[in-house]
């Protein structure tokens, strides 16, 4: 098994159950470029938030992770889907036969992945005119009575960021990419939440678990009084967004 930094293996659970899923929008354009009848290799895939939306739109999906106890999480295991398949395995070595998917789906995992090695084993296992499509959100956009509470967590997990957060915040921008570019439209990722769900998203960030781990003390335990004021009635749910940068890559004939 390759070595890989492993973020979020102690968070699986909440990672799991905590997540916010990816809109229709973002599968419509995947959709738009892939057919149905497409073979789907998921790497880095966690508990399955975008197998979801791959196994709703395409023939056969294969999802896998490097972590084992994000894999143990993950919602195949337990609704049997025929047509979704799951393995611990690294993105930069799969058992995958060579040309054997027509589509590749990374779901905010790409900066993740030792791209020297990831994007070769992409062109390895991706027929001719298939597509790697690799998608990141960053960071929530919290409405203005929320930001203060909001600014004054975020300071506090700063620094227990991994430096691979700097990719998302950028957007994939400089990557390598190993095919060319197909238009892709500018998305968000919503959720409709309430301050529970807010709380448990934020216990699920790699910077919380490394905040807990090296100082502990729980950012969120912190800074749930604040926001809790800020977001008034528990029960209320508020629209969460996130900027959601879609790339689409088509290996050529």
């Amino acid at each position: 098994m390759t070595t890989f930094k492993d973020h979020f293996s102690q968070v699986a659970g909440a990672y799991a159950s905590w997540r916010p899923t990816y809109p229709d929008a973002l599968f419509d354009a995947i959709t738009a470029v892939v057919p149905g009848s497409a073979e789907v290799w998921e790497p880095g895939c966690g508990s399955g938030q975008a197998t979801h939306g791959l196994a709703a739109r395409f023939a056969q999906v294969f999802a896998t992770d490097p972590s084992a106890a994000q894999i143990e999480q993950h919602w195949a295991n337990e609704t049997k889907a025929a047509h979704v398949r799951v393995a611990v395995e690294p993105g930069e070595a799969t058992s995958l036969a060579d040309r054997s998917v027509g589509l590749i789906a990374v779901a905010q995992a790409l900066h993740w992945f030792d791209r020297t090695r990831f994007f070769p084993e992409c062109d390895r296992v991706l027929r001719p005119g298939g597509v790697l499509a690799a998608w990141t959100y960053q960071d929530m956009v919290f409405s203005d009575d929320l930001t203060p509470a909001a600014d004054a967590f975020r300071a506090q997990i700063e620094s227990y960021w991994p430096s691979e957060r700097t990719q998302v915040d950028t957007g994939y921008a400089g990557y390598d990419w190993p095919f060319p570019a197909l238009p892709a439209p500018a998305l968000w990722l919503t959720a409709e939440w309430n301050l529970s769900q807010l709380l448990g998203y934020l216990g699920s960030l790699s910077a919380t678990a490394r905040c807990r781990t090296a100082s502990g003390r729980d950012p969120v335990q912190d800074h749930a009084d604040a926001l809790a004021s800020a977001w008034g009635e528990p029960l209320r749910e508020r629209t969460m967004r996130w900027p959601l940068i879609l790339h689409l890559r088509r290996k050529p004939l």
